[in-house]
């Protein structure tokens, strides 16, 4: 049984613009900021972080909630919630497979009010929206009050509930460039009540194809290794466009052998193993119609 108390003391406090953030930011000893808060408020209930003296909410911050394609990307804002992503005609015309798992993503209630940006700041290695994000090669743009700097999605997360992200910064905005060539994508969730419990394991797949011919196939993998990864030994072996039922039965092996689970309450790592190359393979089967 989960014991939650009271939250602790802290200062609210809701900017309306960037300069009012970054100078809330700078005045306080120590913030956290948020978008949706549904983390960072169960996590200070039960004492999971240290407690701040403020936290900066940014959802007062009107222009941060956008999803809109713009010079060959979407571009995504960081109280953009779960719910406007897998809704958004762009998202679901141009990248199938972050809606499917934005909407993999707890409750309705929670979708309403959880962000994208918060999801992978967050940095949980079960984190849904991860493997995604990591096949169609997102960047970020953080920003703080001296100025911004790009990242890539895959040097973004570098441990469990750790990112590249300084105590200045927030992820301003998650790009994704538009894909010229034909694709298909599948995220595919492992979990005790579906969407409802986190990942046991997470797989998204992503297939490009030119003139009919595949060209690409790229493979995310979360909750089976210390942070979200690409499988990219798996990836290489179906590459050339060779696929055959026995290249897609090696590489699902091979997937689950860069994988570095842990055992805990969930499940055990041998599990977690067996089933990234279980649910690999039904995906690339389905993608690549073997």
């Amino acid at each position: 049984m989960i014991f939650y108390r009271r939250l602790p003391k802290f200062r609210y406090l809701k900017p309306r613009s960037e300069e009012e953030l970054f100078n809330m930011i700078s005045s306080e000893k120590k913030t956290c900021v948020f978008a949706g808060g549904t983390d960072l408020i169960p996590k200070l209930k039960r004492r999971l972080i240290p407690s701040p003296d403020a936290i900066v909410d940014l959802k007062g911050i009107p222009y941060f909630n956008y999803v809109e394609v713009s010079d060959g990307f979407l571009r995504i804002g960081p109280t953009c919630t779960m719910r406007s992503i897998y809704s958004s005609p762009d998202v679901i015309k141009h990248f199938p497979v972050l809606a499917q798992a934005s909407k993999s993503v707890g409750a309705f209630q929670i979708q309403n009010r959880a962000t994208l940006a918060g999801n992978i700041c967050n940095a949980v290695p079960s984190a849904d929206t991860a493997p995604a994000l990591l096949v169609l090669e997102a960047s970020l743009t953080l920003k703080g009050k001296k100025g911004e700097r790009k990242v890539k999605i895959e040097e973004f997360f570098v441990g469990p509930n750790k990112t590249v992200i300084e105590e200045d910064e927030i992820l301003r905005e998650i790009e994704i460039p538009l894909i010229s060539l034909e694709s298909s994508g599948l995220y595919t969730k492992l979990s005790v009540r579906e969407r409802m419990d986190l990942a046991i394991v997470g797989v998204a797949t992503l297939v490009l194809k030119e003139n009919g011919k595949i060209c690409d196939v790229r493979i995310g993998l979360g909750a089976v290794s210390p942070t979200p990864i690409r499988a990219k030994k798996a990836e290489a072996i179906l590459k050339d466009g060779r696929i055959t039922e026995a290249s897609i039965d090696e590489a699902s092996k091979v997937a689950s052998e860069e994988a570095s689970p842990i055992d805990d309450h969930r499940a055990s790592k041998e599990y977690r193993r067996l089933m990234v190359e279980t649910l690999l393979k039904r995906s690339l089967k389905k993608l690549l119609e073997v």
